[in-house]
């Protein structure tokens, strides 16, 4: 696992198995990090709302992170992202972005490995699925291992880019994820799922 990670995981308070091994349970975890993008006594420049309503402009793609079990979990781990990007040729690196308060994330950078799932056109169900809090978002869903990771590699998606985490950067309230390449493949067919204006899309002729 990046050592990125590890200190992340260590300041948000989060338990990982090289800590857990040294240091005894009396010990408080360290309290979570402070969350806020401005001073206490800044303004931010625009609300939330229009934030949201003005890049809502942009298109994006739509993808689905996924990643292995832990030692004590029951099932593999992932979230709904639309605000994935690739970063680097040499080396091969991709990134996205997670909430800082996202509960699936410490649970992938516990993994220290992931799987970008590239939805298409059809999979809006599939999407939404993933974008739901405390169900079981694998139920029903068809998926086999990544070939170096073992992250979820969801059936029928047009592509996927198997990764290691690399990096992780804060900014603001969100992460910013770096990963490493590892192994990727594409059917090589169909339209991409898109998301604009709050509302599923494809492309038009």
């Amino acid at each position: 696992m990046a050592a990125t990670v590890v200190r992340y995981l260590r300041s948000a308070g989060s338990p990982t198995s090289a800590s857990a091994q040294r240091e005894p349970e009396s010990v408080d975890a360290l309290p979570r990090p402070d969350l806020r993008a401005v001073g206490a006594d800044e303004r931010a420049p625009v609300s939330p709302a229009e934030f949201r309503a003005v890049l809502g402009n942009f298109a994006s793609g739509v993808t689905v992170i996924t990643a292995p079990p832990g030692e004590d979990e029951a099932g593999p781990a992932g979230f709904a992202c639309q605000s994935f990007a690739s970063l680097s040729l040499d080396p091969p690196l991709v990134t996205f972005m997670v909430a800082r308060t996202s509960t699936t994330w410490p649970r992938i950078a516990r993994a220290g490995v992931f799987c970008v799932n590239i939805l298409g056109a059809e999979q809006g169900d599939l999407c939404r699925s993933f974008a739901v809090s405390g169900a079981d978002k694998f139920a029903g869903v068809t998926h086999t291992p990544a070939p170096v990771t073992g992250s979820p590699r969801l059936d029928a998606v047009p592509a996927w880019i198997d990764c290691r985490i690399q990096a992780v950067h804060t900014g603001g309230d969100h992460l910013i994820v770096v990963g490493r390449v590892v192994a990727m493949g594409a059917a090589g067919e169909g339209e991409p799922l898109l998301f604009h204006k709050g509302r599923f899309g494809r492309l038009a002729d």
